[in-house]
């Protein structure tokens, strides 16, 4: 039965897409909380500095994780073009190389993260008296940062298996035990922001030894053998998939530091309430974020199958499956923005600001899920190097260039720099329909060529 589901080659395609990937929104929402968590605990329990740190420190950790998030989807692409290729016998030595290239980054992280630990704390811009803090946070995750990267590779290998509900379950158990340690270290102990840290890698370090239980306990078709841990070829392959997204997920990572600080110039007040309506963005932004994994899986594995038809049909099914959520997720960011930025403040001004960026933002929630689906499409073709340069052209040319023409605006408005992510999602969906097209026409232009030779 396992193997049916995993098998997205044959069958109903929106039957085998949602049962997919409802376990990767499930833990693309747990991971959000994750956060929201550390914050939670420490603002009640600890001191104003160690929220601070933990919330500056956390910016830290999250670049870190969706850089590696976006180089290991290398790996799930690959799996899942092996399975449909039925080569199985290379996956042996894509993960033992796999896993030499991320013992490598994660030693760069430790050093980086440990020693350099008070430079990032102040590159951040974090206050004055959070500095030792933040210092300590990002040292102990840094410290840590094994079980961080190791988590992330995991759970790739388990989406290229097929198995999205795995994931989800490590996930799941993460997150209770990164509540209870901060219950009992923030809470207990009082150890303050260092608390948070501790439980964060603790979590993460519990979740790793489940997954590598979960792994073992599977009925794998295929082996990994001493000589496959070393950099070989396949290392080559994963890192040309994995690296551009990579790449572009930093820089992206790097131009919501530059918003931030386009809107921070506008008083506190806009400062606030584009913060509290970030949060509310997170979670809106779920369903786009796990349809282009889903995506990427499915499509890489039907294009090893030699199913292109199924793999195109695939996207238009999630394109249409995207759509409808996103015009929910509209109707209640649109509508009902002042109830959800009144959950996480009861300051008036703030509410008004944080709803402004909302009704801007609003039509993102639609439109992100054409261009997610088109995203997830051209990765499962390994199109990667494309997928890089289409997002930071919308990003770097389009979004943060209008964001900063309406911040410097005079009385500027939040709904303005808001408006600014569809209209770059929109530029982003018109080139992605020329690349389409383009591609399409190869493709078919390569099949004729095979069919007359």
């Amino acid at each position: 039965m396992n193997k049916e589901k995993s098998d997205f080659t044959q069958g109903s395609i929106l039957k085998k897409l949602i049962p997919f990937m409802i376990p990767i929104l499930g833990a693309l929402v747990l991971q959000a909380a994750y956060g929201a968590v550390d914050l939670l605990v420490v603002g009640r329990f600890g001191s104003t500095a160690g929220l601070s740190a933990v919330s500056t420190g956390s910016q830290i950790l999250n670049l870190v994780t969706f850089v590696i998030t976006q180089l290991a989807m290398g790996i799930t692409v690959l799996i899942a073009r092996y399975i449909g290729e039925k080569s199985t016998g290379q996956i042996g030595q894509l993960l033992g190389g796999a896993v030499t290239v991320f013992a490598i980054v994660s030693a760069v992280l430790f050093v980086v993260m440990v020693f350099f630990a008070k430079p990032l704390a102040v590159l951040m811009q974090a206050p004055q008296e959070a500095i030792s803090l933040t210092t300590v946070y990002v040292r102990i995750c840094g410290g840590g940062i094994f079980f961080i990267v190791a988590y992330n590779v995991l759970a790739a290998i388990f989406r290229g298996l097929g198995d999205s509900r795995s994931p989800l379950i490590f996930v799941a158990v993460a997150c209770v035990v990164n509540i209870i340690g901060d219950l009992i270290l923030v809470a207990g102990f009082h150890l303050d922001a260092a608390g948070a840290a501790i439980a964060t890698v603790a979590a993460q370090a519990v979740s790793v030894v489940l997954a590598i239980v979960l792994l073992k306990k599977k009925d794998l078709k295929f082996g990994i053998q001493k000589k496959d841990f070393r950099i070989n070829g396949q290392c080559k392959r994963f890192l040309k998939v994995g690296l551009p997204l990579a790449l572009q997920e930093f820089l992206t990572q790097m131009s919501f530091l530059a918003l931030c600080a386009f809107v921070n110039k506008l008083g506190l007040e806009a400062s606030s309430g584009y913060g509290v309506a970030c949060k509310i963005v997170n979670f809106a932004m779920l369903v786009p974020s796990s349809l282009m994994q889903s995506m990427a899986s499915f499509v890489s594995q039907n294009v090893g199958a030699g199913k292109p038809d199924r793999a195109k049909k695939s996207m238009f099914t999630g394109m249409g499956l995207g759509v409808i959520v996103g015009v929910v997720v509209f109707i209640c960011v649109w509508c009902f923005g002042d109830v959800l930025t009144s959950v996480f403040t009861t300051d008036t001004a703030v509410i008004q600001k944080g709803t402004e960026y909302l009704r801007g933002f609003a039509p993102e929630t639609i439109v992100t899920a054409v261009l997610f689906s088109m995203v997830g499409f051209f990765n499962g073709y390994e199109k990667t190097v494309w997928v890089m340069i289409q997002g930071l052209v919308q990003t770097l040319l389009v979004r943060l260039p209008l964001a900063y023409v309406m911040s410097i605006q005079p009385h500027a408005s939040l709904t303005k720099i808001g408006l600014a992510a569809p209209v770059a999602t929109c530029f982003g969906i018109v080139l992605n329909v020329i690349f389409y097209l383009i591609f399409t026409r190869k493709m078919e232009w390569e099949r004729k060529n095979k069919e007359l030779l």
